[in-house]
């Protein structure tokens, strides 16, 4: 396999630079200027990591100090397996929201059975992850349409924005839904703590502004240290400001998660929903860092690195993580360009377990809250519902039900109930297919939908129809309707042309339509022709002992010589 030399770890197909597919091929060998970039993307990372996976912890209903054991180990193991260069592996907003709606209907969150359900919901996802990139199946996530993904993702950033409402205000918040929350924190207006407001307000600001006008300091981390300043210069935690108080140090201790039949039933369906999205956040991030450097990801290989870091971070008590876009978009700017910088990202984060966890004592969870919400409120993405509408109502419709099935009945639920609108939107569309009447059009001297051009002549006596998708059982009944209405629409007809220009497959029960359809217009007096057939179907067509001369008639040799004038 010869190596291009521009891209030392791949190689050329088709004259497209391709990463190797072997595992640590980026160890082999090592350039070292690259050393430099994977150093500094490493310490960004970290740096912006650690206040993110505490914030998320808390999102997950997880201790604080889990984010950073499930940034540490899967994002090492991550970096050995996975086909992705820059990917930051991690906790992340909306896998943190799934992973709190799954858990907390079968434990209290925060409790230590909670916590023993959550780790086994890792190990779940990153063993369907794992078997998935095995068994080469990484396709299937292609039936997740993108309106169903966007529809989801922003009204989870809605969710997951008001989940910190209580963090906020300083105030327990019975309700979980983003417009029960709201309400029920105005008719407290009055208990309010009005410093963890202010609070919230400045971590807002200030990873804001960092990231306008001092980029080269993570904001996130600007604020954490904002906060914990704060609080311990004016005594705030004796004030009735909530801080996360005492983190446990030291490496995260290996243990086997619990494994019990009723709690895996119990958390599959969450596991399913967890593994389908991470993977899609995570693989779709990937492929735009490896278009920029004109590499390749794999999706299969994906899964499995994704699966086997997932698995391993359960065994440090984490919860599930995938790639961010965020962390991921950093990582690439600040020159990543090996894995070494995710394990450069890791090693801090294991130092910071051991020696530094006493810092964060007084970090306030008003602050922890003003990290996810700053992270959250991009996913919101009002112009693809605009867009989507614009180009085709179906998949606006699809993008709203999704959206306000997540917001009004919930994370899972609306994930569940997009999905299945969108499958049904693309069945009633294969069994309704688009068809075309055709006429001839002399100044192109080709047939052409008469809708769209109605000076195209139709000829006498023939009545031609396109049909523009697979032909199978479920369409066959609408493509007959609409022979007979064109047909009653020209009573003079002695001819039907079927042009299967744009059939590309069929299924034995239309073969066996079309049969009934020859026969049923031979009783009335009226040919059918079949023409333009393409390969696939001209096969199945053969099996059906089709005559061969029937089976390569087009519309160029059906009249070429009787053209309409």
């Amino acid at each position: 396999m010869k190596v291009h030399t521009k891209y030392p770890y791949g190689y050329m197909k088709e004259g497209i630079p391709v990463m190797k597919s072997s595992w640590l091929d980026w160890m082999r060998p090592y350039h070292k200027e690259y050393l430099q970039g994977d150093i500094s993307s490493g310490l960004i990372v970290a740096v912006m990591l650690i206040p993110q996976g505490m914030a998320y912890a808390m999102l997950a209903g997880m201790p604080p100090v889990t984010g950073l054991y499930a940034a540490a180990i899967p994002i090492f193991i991550y970096a050995m397996i996975g086909s992705s260069r820059q990917l930051a592996v991690g906790p992340v907003a909306v896998v943190s929201l799934l992973v709190f709606a799954g858990v907390s209907p079968l434990a209290e969150p925060g409790s230590s059975e909670y916590m023993t359900l959550a780790v086994l919901l890792m190990l779940m996802v990153g063993v369907i992850q794992l078997l998935m990139g095995v068994l080469r199946l990484g396709f299937i996530t292609k039936f997740f349409s993108h309106a169903v993904i966007s529809g989801f993702t922003s009204a989870a950033a809605i969710v997951i924005a008001f989940s910190q409402l209580k963090h906020i205000v300083g105030l327990p918040l019975e309700n979980s839904q983003p417009a029960g929350a709201a309400a029920e924190a105005a008719m407290q207006l009055s208990a309010w703590n009005w410093t963890a407001v202010g609070l919230a307000a400045a971590g807002v600001i200030v990873i804001l502004a960092s990231k306008r006008f001092i980029p080269l300091i993570p904001g996130p981390l600007a604020a954490v240290l904002l906060g914990i300043g704060t609080v311990i210069w004016f005594n705030l935690d004796a004030a009735g400001v909530s801080i996360i108080g005492e983190v446990p140090g030291g490496l995260p201790a290996f243990s086997l998660p619990a494994v019990t039949g009723d709690a895996v039933m119990a958390l599959l369906p969450t596991a399913l929903t967890i593994s389908f999205i991470g993977f899609m956040e995570s693989f779709a991030m990937a492929k735009v860092i490896a278009a920029k450097e004109k590499q390749y990801v794999s999706a299969d290989r994906e899964l499995s690195g994704l699966g086997a870091a997932n698995i391993g971070g359960s065994f440090f008590g984490g919860f599930p993580v995938t790639g961010g876009f965020s962390r991921s978009a950093v990582n690439y700017d600040a020159g990543a360009k090996t894995p070494l910088a995710s394990i450069i990202t890791a090693v801090l984060l294991l130092l910071t377990l051991q020696f530094f966890t006493g810092a964060f004592y007084y970090l306030p969870n008003a602050i922890l809250a003003s990290v996810i919400i700053v992270a959250v409120y991009k996913l919101i993405d009002w112009k693809e519902a605009v867009s989507l509408f614009k180009l085709r109502k179906a998949d606006g419709a699809v993008w709203m039900i999704t959206f306000g099935a997540t917001l009004l009945i919930g994370v899972e639920q609306g994930i569940f109930i997009g999905i299945g609108i969108s499958l049904l939107v693309f069945i009633w569309s294969s069994a309704y297919p688009h068809t075309a009447a055709l006429g001839w059009l002399e100044e192109s001297r080709t047939y052409r939908n008469v809708k769209r051009y109605p000076h195209a002549e139709e000829r006498e006596g023939i009545f031609m129809l396109r049909i523009d998708a697979p032909l199978y059982f479920a369409n066959a009944a609408f493509v007959e309707s609409r022979i007979e209405e064109g047909l009653v629409a020209r009573p003079e007809t002695t001819e039907v042309i079927l042009d299967f220009s744009g059939v590309n497959s069929m299924d034995a029960v239309a073969v066996h339509e079309l049969e009934q359809w020859e026969k049923m217009l031979q009783d009335r007096g009226i040919t059918l022709t079949i023409v333009d057939i393409k390969g696939p179907v001209r096969d199945i067509l053969r099996k059906a002992e089709w005559e061969e001369d029937r089976l390569q008639m087009t519309l160029q040799n059906r009249y070429r010589t009787t053209h309409i004038r």
